[in-house]
């Protein structure tokens, strides 16, 4: 079960942090990837990660809420929605969604 939370701002909205493992042909398979979502409320952040392709996503309890560091990336991020490859390690940046989902590029054959 992957770990998470959320944390709900003055306005109302909600900030959701969930630690996934990798997708297959992400950064390093299996490892563990930070991903914030920034949306009106629990269920609507949940639906913009399922509507992105991530279908097995909940959230279960608060166990691992964003910090303050990973609401200020979240909420000055035009999509609202980041993800990170190292969730411990502060030199990591955090990364649009759609560099996590993407496929990766194919390496040209060698001429030989």
């Amino acid at each position: 079960m992957a770990g998470g939370g959320f944390s709900k701002l003055p306005n109302g909205s909600v900030v959701v942090a969930i630690t996934l493992p990798a997708p297959a042909d992400g950064p390093g398979p299996g490892a563990p990837v930070r991903v914030l979502v920034h949306a009106a409320n629990r269920s609507r952040a949940l639906t913009r990660l399922r509507n992105l392709g991530l279908r097995a996503v909940y959230l279960r309890g608060n166990a691992e809420p964003p910090t303050p560091d990973e609401v200020t990336a979240v909420l000055h991020h035009p999509d609202g929605v980041l993800w990170r490859a190292r969730p411990g390690c502060a030199q990591e940046l955090w990364h649009p969604i759609r560099t996590l989902l993407e496929p990766a590029p194919a390496v040209p054959a060698g001429r030989g």
